[in-house]
């Protein structure tokens, strides 16, 4: 998978609020990515102990016949391994999530200040946009 493409940004930095909430956005996307990559490496690390990968099993066939049945106790090994991981990458999810709804309520909050002339407001969102909030 190739990496996605981020906006170039000079020495002279000037970004403006739209610019940085897609950055964000980027950011997380790039995260996401990231993360399923990991969660895919532990299915591969399950099916590799379990002898289910057919891309190892292709390597050797002459052999196949001759493999030991996996243990009960290397089996126990992968699986707290692999859950010690995914418990890491479901805490990154919920910070990118987060991260992601922050996002989308200032880009919320622009479109809302850009369409100032209409009068068809919720009263929701005027509380989501106030700057005196602290979070």
């Amino acid at each position: 998978m190739s990496m996605p493409n981020i906006p170039d940004i000079k020495p002279d930095i000037n970004i403006d609020k739209k610019k940085s909430t897609d950055l964000l956005i980027a950011s997380v996307a790039i995260q996401e990515l990231g993360l399923a990559h990991l969660v895919n490496a532990e299915a591969e690390k399950i099916q590799f102990v379990l002898g289910t990968l057919d891309k190892h099993d292709k390597h050797d066939k002459e052999n196949k016949e001759k493999k030991e049945p996996v243990k009960i106790e290397d089996l126990l090994k992968i699986n707290k391994a692999v859950e010690r991981i995914l418990k890491k990458v479901i805490k990154k999810e919920m910070l990118l999530e987060f991260l992601l709804e922050e996002a989308v309520d200032i880009m919320k909050c622009d479109e809302k200040d850009n369409d100032k002339e209409n009068d068809n407001k919720n009263d929701d969102d005027e509380d989501k946009c106030d700057d005196d909030e602290d979070d």
